[in-house]
């Protein structure tokens, strides 16, 4: 009879009861074993193992040393789980039938006492986010787990469990059983929006080195590392009238479009540059606001033709236009350069670093672009020898963003509203360097019209998915680009 051990995280008594009374109830359960972090007494005869964390390597191995059943079973939280009706049953018929090295499900969480979905999304080869959600319920082939253990070099603190998953994915699959299994509260209520930066929030500075040597380690054994090896870029394509150009796309943003216009308009610099702004139909106002700016010879006002534009779209319609100058610089509609030497210090930075993208660094404001947590975003996590690796794991590179323009003109870029920057900083990143500069030359603005102030989880999941994807195809380009070197 297939059999399953259990591992769940132990505070208390009061704490676990609930979770081991769901599991004694099947029959499929073996042995249980209670992972506390505090020298604690068990109880029951239940066997507690100490342990530094939940996620460490050390846990890993001394899970894979105490299972003995076919399968282990990892519950991640210490709020009470209610299994569905036979889930495990249903969770290992599938794991055997698909011969996968792990599963997991969507579930139910309650969240300030209402019950509402919480689906996730499946795993892909691009999906090495450390904080990929599976969801708190992982159930382990117990001979995978034991061979991906077994292939774990290093003593992580905090990237142990993403370690383990990242062996394990490269010989099995993770599969995603899109029925919801499972029911568990769920404490951490804040908004999407709010959710968002805490992989670049400083205190957690040490756990992100960690996750990104466990990446690196993994994209080195699947055939995609990239080596700090770069082209050159010559700045030498093409005529253009003005040496660099503010791209910002807009639709209905009339609360912040002329603080976004005026932000330009300040810019010192020694070279002429211009300002273009997408006006993708706003009907609120917006384009109105525009229009006061166009006695302005700088400011070049265009409403495209198209109806299906995204971000993305009007970026292309930006750049494509023969005003465009040699670099093309990034401003969101909402958000402000945070003084007046701004586009002058992108352009330097092209030619002192020869990059053929550069990003800066901002800081988070609210409405009234007074900073609120966490400040100052510098993603200081990318290094030049090994920043294009690790922005496979993260999901974004930092802000403002700028463009040599002939190369972005050739690739062009993806017509979506969410993405698009984090797709060219891939593409640009796997032949090129991209510059760096770590003064805030950036104010984001954070206030409920944001695109991602408050997502619902299927909008999560669409957004997660889609980068997902753009990790999946840069994996195979630079597999191939490896192989053909």
């Amino acid at each position: 009879m297939i059999r399953i051990d259990c591992f769940l995280p132990f505070a208390s008594k009061e704490q676990i009861a609930p979770t081991l009374e769901q599991l004694t109830a099947s029959s499929l359960v073996g042995k249980i074993y209670l992972l506390a972090t505090e020298e604690t007494q068990g109880f029951g005869g239940y066997e507690v193992l100490h342990i530094d964390s939940l996620k460490s390597s050390a846990t890993m191995h001394m899970i894979a040393s105490k299972a003995t059943s076919d399968y282990i079973f990892v519950y991640q939280k210490y709020s009470p789980l209610q299994l569905g009706y036979f889930a495990l049953d249903r969770m290992v018929n599938l794991a055997e039938d698909s011969a996968a090295g792990m599963v997991y499900a969507d579930s139910f969480q309650v969240i300030d006492g209402v019950k509402k979905i919480h689906p996730v999304i499946a795993y892909q080869e691009g999906s090495l986010r450390d904080d990929f959600d599976f969801g708190s319920v992982l159930l382990f082939c117990s001979k995978a787990f034991k061979e991906a253990v077994s292939a774990m070099t290093t003593n992580y603190a905090f990237a142990g469990l993403y370690d383990l998953r990242l062996k394990l994915s490269q010989k099995h699959d993770l599969v995603h059983i899109n029925e919801y299994l499972y029911s568990e509260i769920e404490t951490d209520s804040r908004k999407s929006g709010e959710k968002i930066f805490d992989y670049v929030d400083p205190k957690n500075r040490s756990v992100q080195l960690e996750m990104e040597a466990a990446c690196t380690e993994h994209l080195k054994e699947v055939g995609a590392y990239l080596a700090p090896q770069f082209k050159d870029v010559a700045f030498e394509e093409g005529n253009f009238p003005v040496e660099a150009s503010v791209i910002i796309p807009v639709f209905n943003r009339v609360r912040t479009i002329e603080d976004a216009i005026q932000s330009v308009l300040k810019q010192q610099c020694k070279f002429d540059f211009n300002l273009i702004i997408i006006d993708n139909h706003s009907t609120d106002g917006t384009t109105e606001a525009i229009c006061k700016y166009e006695s302005d010879p700088r400011v070049i006002h265009l409403i495209p033709e198209r109806f299906d534009l995204g971000i993305g779209g009007c970026w292309n319609v930006g750049v494509q236009d023969a005003r465009c100058g040699k670099f093309a610089v990034q401003l969101d509609s909402d958000d402000v350069y945070s003084g007046e030497t701004t586009l002058q210090t992108i352009v330097d930075a092209f030619y002192e670093q020869q990059c053929a993208m550069v990003v800066g660094t901002y800081r988070m404001t609210n409405f009234n672009m007074e900073t609120i947590p966490p400040g100052v975003i510098d993603h200081k996590e990318w290094t030049p020898d090994n920043g294009r690796n690790n922005a496979l794991r993260i999901n974004g590179l930092g802000a403002p963003r700028a463009f040599y323009t002939p190369m972005l003109r050739k690739i062009k870029v993806p017509n979506t509203s969410y993405g698009e920057d984090y797709a060219l900083g891939l593409y640009f990143s796997r032949e090129h360097r991209i510059g760096r500069i770590y003064d805030v030359l950036y104010l984001c603005r954070r206030w409920e019209d944001n695109s991602d102030a408050s997502l619902d989880i299927v909008k999560m999941n669409g957004h997660n998915t889609y980068k997902d994807r753009i990790r999946t195809w840069e994996l195979k380009a630079r597999k191939a680009l490896n192989k053909a070197i």
